[in-house]
């Protein structure tokens, strides 16, 4: 990288590869977007194949049907598209209550999609651009990694955005002298299905919006633009860091 590098071209992704989990709907598909747009050729793993195929349509972008908690169809996906230039791990659920009426099974289900899986992807996907000597891994944390939500519980959540964090840096560290850059997205409360089914909660919606600085929740692309910073080589000297796009909620 030189300094005569006119600043708009680092964030052009023209003949990269991305591939972008839990990308059917919601922040993901922004994400898909946005990379696609970038000039990125997008790559959809999504569970979801009835929603998925349609949205990797719409962007003129390729779906593969996948399930991040499987380490097998994990591996077995990125030797089909061998090595790629972005990954994004965007997959994630989230279960709300009290911990102590936490089951089990709710636990482990939260922690192998939004922990677990993101170590899969990270590992199969990552083996292929350490071979490569570069690549740009990018994971949607949340600023729950940072702080504990209020007035919902949910402890399961937060500790798995915690670790994937803590998991960031730990492989970017790992990872920063063969070439593969590592990051994520802390994002506040965005304007998904999910999120406008939390805010129908007065209760709730008062306090996510009260203590958000800038007095309302993100629109999907803002954090799309997040992403295609830390993906494009226009974060090129950046690693192991946790971009919190939140509106000022942990700045309180």
């Amino acid at each position: 990288m030189t300094s005569s590098a006119n600043i708009l071209d680092l964030f052009k992704l023209d003949g990269k590869t991305a591939v972008v989990t839990g990308a059917a709907q919601g922040i993901g598909f922004e994400i898909a977007r946005g990379l696609s747009e970038a000039g990125a050729r997008v790559v959809i793993a999504d569970v979801n194949p009835a929603v998925g195929e349609t949205a990797a349509a719409s962007i003129g972008g390729v779906f593969e049907t996948l399930n991040v908690t499987d380490s097998a169809a994990v591996r077995a996906l990125a030797q089909k598209l061998g090595a790629v230039d972005v990954l994004v791990n965007n997959a994630g659920i989230v279960r709300n209550g009290p911990a102590e009426d936490t089951s089990d099974e709710d636990w482990k289900a939260v922690l192998s999609v939004n922990l677990d899986g993101v170590f899969w992807c990270c590992r199969e996907f990552g083996k292929l651009m350490l071979e490569a000597g570069r690549g740009s891994i990018v994971s949607t944390a949340s600023m729950s990694g940072l702080i504990s939500n209020h007035p919902q519980a949910q402890a399961s959540y937060n500790a798995s955005k915690a670790a994937v964090i803590h998991l960031t840096r730990s492989l970017a560290g790992e990872w920063a002298a063969r070439g593969v850059r590592v990051n994520a997205i802390a994002p506040g409360y965005t304007a998904t299905p999910l999120t406008k089914m939390g805010m129908s909660n007065e209760a709730w919606s008062r306090v996510w919006l009260s203590e958000t600085p800038m007095g309302r929740v993100a629109e999907p692309h803002e954090m799309a633009a997040a992403v295609l910073y830390l993906s494009s080589d226009a974060s090129s000297f950046v690693t192991g860091h946790s971009l919190v796009v939140d509106g000022g909620y942990t700045a309180w």
